[in-house]
């Protein structure tokens, strides 16, 4: 007897439909599984048969069982098939009665008990099961939150096979769930740590107001014990809201990534990243040889903090132009090629020089010229090129600490960063795959940032003093314009440009303690 159902193989961050086809017939006892299967999905054989006979549907007749996952040509990984297989097999053999099986899909890993326990990718799964016109989903328990966020398909938990073939076969009934995304988008909206926290960094505050504001990535640069880190931490605070669209893009690439366990099924605030710096290319660009997202794409949507940036390896670096310029990451490998989405702010932070103290007013530097040179040069010129904002932030001597007025509550810049958010998604509403200033592409330029004509002249009088590439030039209107959005201004003025101008401190060696 043949059976059939469906489920799905997870491609990058998308999922494309697999038929589930198993055949039975009496015979010597015998269970194949074709249709490029990987290591885990061929000793599905061994846990299906043992979950089926554990869970009451054995048989005292011999079956030579072969079930084909189509189409042939796609490579499928995973335990996830497991549900499917067994479900098939019961079917096959006769002990389900459900005449609509191909109405449902269906996806879990069995225990050898026939419990039915969590797996990765499930929200994409379930994205493309509805696309492909499935009417209910049979999920694992566990996966239930973030699967249930799909609007048009029934999604049904289930914790054992049993529990699932006894719902097919109309014995039980269990209601679907559904979960509303603008809910869970809304509930905790505490950001944490506080810039009222900070002292003294006013400037480094301002800054970081105005690349969240915009969606700019930051270098932050200063001696040790300065407050670089203790800022970047507090940028969670005042992020703006995930939109409902966001929050699926984000929550399918935790889910592809299996980061939706425990208590968080669905990502509800935007991504915090913060890698350590002896991370390999591999783990911030995302691959293997099981490919997985990176923390460029697992950041998508929200922060990549990289703290002591200078100390990560030059080759890790350089693999982020592509990202931060296009928003996307491809990964190839001999059997698939992988897209990932990697839209995110980068917030960087370094020392000076290798013992930190270069130009430090209260320390002298231990390092020699050709030390600090060399530390320098492992931030390459291209990707500072990519950085919208480069400041410096200097230690705030510890005799004014006390007297050091306290930053800005982030409540209060929360608030304008979003007023300035919403100006922007009004202005790019008819723009695909732009949300921010940060995305703006370079022939929309002219048309978004309308320049006064004492701006227009300050301008060129500053890329041509300071020699500035095409892209310094862009990134600087970009910048303007999210000054000038934060005051809620039409047009850019001169002293939108100034601002943001002394926020491109590395350009201009005469000025900076960069050398």
């Amino acid at each position: 007897m043949l059976a059939k159902c469906y489920s799905a193989a997870i491609h990058g961050v998308d999922a494309r439909t697999v038929e589930i086809e198993v055949f039975s017939h009496e015979g010597t006892s015998s269970f194949a599984i074709v249709g490029l299967p990987d290591q885990a999905i061929r000793e599905a054989k061994d846990r299906v048969s043992t979950a089926v006979r554990n869970s009451g549907f054995s048989s005292k007749r011999e079956y030579a069982v072969t079930v084909n996952l189509a189409p042939a040509d796609l490579k499928k990984e995973g335990p996830l098939y497991d549900l499917p297989i067994a479900i098939g097999l019961i079917k096959a053999t006769g002990r389900l009665g459900n005449e609509n099986l191909a109405d449902f899909g269906l996806v879990g890993e069995l225990a050898l008990s026939g419990e039915v326990r969590r797996v990765n990718g499930v929200l994409p799964i379930v994205m493309e099961m509805k696309r492909i016109g499935r009417k209910a989903m049979i999920v694992p328990a566990e996966n239930i939150e973030e699967a249930s966020v799909v609007d048009g398909i029934d999604v049904i938990p289930v914790k054992t096979l049993r529990q699932a073939v006894s719902f097919l076969n109309g014995e039980i009934s269990i209601p679907p769930v559904h979960t509303d995304i603008g809910s869970l988008v809304a509930r905790d909206m505490d950001g944490g740590d506080d810039f009222s926290d900070v002292k003294g960094q006013s400037m480094a505050i301002r800054a970081v107001e105005v690349a969240v504001a915009g969606g700019h990535n930051v270098l932050m640069i200063g001696s040790p014990g300065s407050g670089k880190t203790m800022i970047a931490r507090r940028i969670p605070s005042i992020l703006p809201p995930l939109g409902v669209e966001e929050a699926l893009e984000v929550s399918r690439i935790h889910s592809v990534a299996g980061l939706a366990k425990g208590g968080g099924h669905f990502v509800t605030r935007r991504p915090f990243r913060a890698p350590h710096h002896t991370v390999s290319s591999i783990g911030l660009l995302g691959g293997g040889t099981k490919p997985v997202p990176g923390e460029v794409s697992l950041a998508h949507r929200g922060v990549l903090f990289l703290d002591e940036f200078a100390e990560f390896p030059r080759q890790a670096l350089e693999v982020l132009r592509q990202p931060l310029e296009d928003g996307h990451v491809g990964v190839s490998r001999a059997a698939a090629a992988h897209d990932y989405p990697s839209r995110f702010m980068l917030v960087a932070a370094m020392n000076p020089c290798p013992c930190g103290y270069f130009n430090d007013p209260t320390h002298d530097c231990r390092c020699t010229q050709s030390q600090i040179l060399k530390y320098q040069h492992r931030v390459s010129g291209p990707l500072l090129d990519r950085i919208d904002i480069q400041i410096g932030v200097h230690a705030v001597p510890l005799k004014d600490l006390q007297y050091a007025s306290r930053g800005t509550p982030s409540a209060e810049l929360r608030q304008a960063v979003i007023r300035a958010r919403r100006i922007q998604s009004e202005r790019y509403r008819g723009m695909k795959g732009v949300v921010c200033n940060a995305e703006v592409r370079s022939r929309d330029l002219p048309d978004v940032c309308r320049l006064s004509a004492a701006a227009l002249d300050e301008l060129r009088r500053i890329i041509e003093k300071l020699n500035l590439s095409a892209r310094a030039y862009d990134r600087i209107l970009r910048v303007s314009r999210t000054i000038a959005d934060l005051r809620g201004a039409d047009a850019v003025e001169l002293e939108d440009i100034l601002e943001a101008s002394g926020y491109r401190q590395l350009d201009d060696e005469s000025r900076t303690f960069w050398a």
